[in-house]
């Protein structure tokens, strides 16, 4: 299942953009809870893998299953790397796989959304409540793309306070009403 787009790629962190083909694996596990038969829960990702038609059964079992559901991109972008840095500092290093209800297809109720290594990006999305977000581990040849990635293209940015413009208040004139009103001395 891997593609030949993760393999062959010398000067892949000296461009501005890059795109890592991942399969995204996700569990279906039975659930306790009375509200639902099943649990849906993203556990990893597979660098390098090829585009699938149809979900791909990986491994089974009496409680649960899991399936290679889709393969999505992950992009790295050089104006994300201070993002990106973040990341690759956490004591385990990993991506967030976002997920959402699929109405399309009652044999597949969910579908893979996203992939990404920006804890911002993962941030946005947990705001809105309507997605599954979950950290995966992130596979050691991601973990090294990316940091190669960051070491190419970050700059760090220096905080420059803004000095804050003169207000210029428009003298009153006769049949005008002034916008700002002019401070008066007591």
């Amino acid at each position: 299942m891997k593609s030949d787009a993760f393999e062959n790629v010398d000067d892949i962190v000296t461009k501005r953009e890059i795109k890592i083909p991942l399969g995204i694996v996700v569990e279906k596990r039975k659930s306790t809870h009375p509200w639902g038969d099943w649990i849906w829960k993203p556990v990893e990702v597979i660098p390098g893998a090829g585009e699938i038609e149809d979900w791909v059964t990986l491994h089974e079992d009496e409680d649960w299953t899991q399936f290679h559901i889709a393969t999505l991109p992950l992009v790295l972008h050089r104006k994300e790397t201070e993002a990106l840095q973040l990341a690759i500092t956490n004591e385990a290093p990993h991506l967030y796989v976002v997920l959402r209800d699929n109405d399309d297809d009652t044999n597949r109720p969910i579908k893979a959304h996203m992939v990404t290594a920006s804890p911002y990006d993962a941030q946005d999305y947990l705001d809105t409540s309507e997605d599954i977000i979950e950290k995966v581990p992130m596979p050691a040849a991601i973990y090294e793309w990316i940091k190669a990635f960051v070491s190419e293209h970050h700059k760090e940015q220096t905080f420059k306070k803004r000095r804050r413009d003169k207000l210029d208040i428009e003298e009153h004139k006769f049949g005008k009403s002034p916008i700002f009103a002019s401070p008066t001395r007591h």
